[in-house]
């Protein structure tokens, strides 16, 4: 993922002049905290590729004053965590200045940052905060779960005219995966997701690092239960593909949503309100939540495990669905 991530970075400012980078310790030797940025600011220069002094409000509001004023900024702020120390930046300026201009201003600007539980790095530095920003209007939020998945939406990111959270799962910055070629130019699109899995019993709505434990868990219902879990990638988390998991949710009639982020308040309320919303009319529909605790993240590996919630826990839930409808048994042998 961390080469995938790298790539994207770098055949943007290749394609486009107006694309630079800023943020702490981005710069060679260092090449950021995480090393994506590793390489850049030897190949296109510290004009382009540009430390910062250790302040995410001065780094994320210079980024917002370059994007409105002609540049495609890609801010990288060390991790999710950090975020709330620039929240008027994102939320009350970047998010809602082409509206209070009556669409004459854009705001073209990435904001990188990682985080997420694995690596016992305790409460302060564990963090998945997407449902605080995917609540706010104006600001898009990017979760990718693979190298190619990271690659091409990064790179949509960075072409969007309005700003983008682009948040990477730090368990997977080692992830390997096949990364399409610099000539194919792929870009994936905001907003649309991708069936990582096809099934017909059961859908399992998930992102960033959950995916590939849904993926685990759909194995293990199809070894153990014969359920076929059809296993969506939002991808997106704000815009969310509405049209993909309902028309899933309408072929599988179950649904699960899992996320690492605490369950309370989070994506999950989200989706399965507005399937509750938009497919009143269907029967014999079931609906599970599955995410971490109610409680900040610990630092002791077994106590973070216990918090946050894994491959187990989905086909716990997936195989309560359908149990509640009736339909576990009958999933068997067909």
């Amino acid at each position: 993922m961390r080469e995938a991530l790298r790539e994207a970075l770098a055949e943007e400012m290749e394609r486009d002049p107006s694309v630079f980078l800023l943020g702490e310790d981005i710069e060679d030797p260092m090449g950021g905290s995480y090393k994506v940025t590793l390489g850049l600011s030897t190949r296109f220069g510290r004009l382009r590729v540009r430390n910062a002094p250790i302040s995410e409000a001065a780094i994320v509001g210079a980024g917002v004053g370059a994007a409105v004023t002609g540049s495609r900024p890609v801010v990288e702020v060390m991790y999710m965590d950090f975020l709330e120390i620039a929240m008027d930046q994102l939320v009350s300026q970047a998010a809602k200045i082409r509206y209070m201009s009556g669409g004459q201003v854009a705001v073209p600007l990435t904001v990188r940052c990682q985080g997420g539980p694995g690596r016992a790095a305790g409460p302060q530095h564990s963090q998945l905060l997407e449902a605080w920003f995917a609540h706010v209007p104006g600001l898009k939020v990017v979760v990718p779960s693979t190298p190619r998945d990271g690659k091409a939406l990064l790179k949509a990111a960075i072409r969007d005219p309005d700003p983008v959270l682009f948040f990477e799962p730090n368990i997977l910055y080692n992830s390997r995966g096949p990364v399409p070629d610099p000539e194919a130019d792929e870009v994936a699109p905001l907003g649309k997701a991708d069936v990582k899995r096809p099934g017909r019993d059961v859908t399992v709505v998930t992102y960033g690092a959950m995916v590939a434990m849904a993926l685990e868990a759909a194995e293990r219902l199809a070894r153990e239960d014969g359920v076929a879990a059809e296993v969506i990638d939002l991808r997106t988390v704000s815009p969310w593909d509405r049209e993909t998991v309902l028309a899933s949710f309408r072929k599988t009639r179950a649904l699960v949503v899992a996320h690492q982020a605490v369950r309370q308040g989070g994506m999950g309320a989200e989706i399965a309100a507005t399937v509750y919303e938009e497919a009143l009319d269907e029967v014999d529909v079931e609906i599970a939540r599955v995410g971490a605790r109610f409680a900040p993240t610990p630092f002791a590996p077994e106590l973070e495990r216990y918090v946050v919630p894994g491959a187990e826990e989905i086909v716990a839930a997936a195989r309560e669905t359908l149990e509640r409808a009736g339909r576990l048994g009958a999933a068997v042998g067909r």
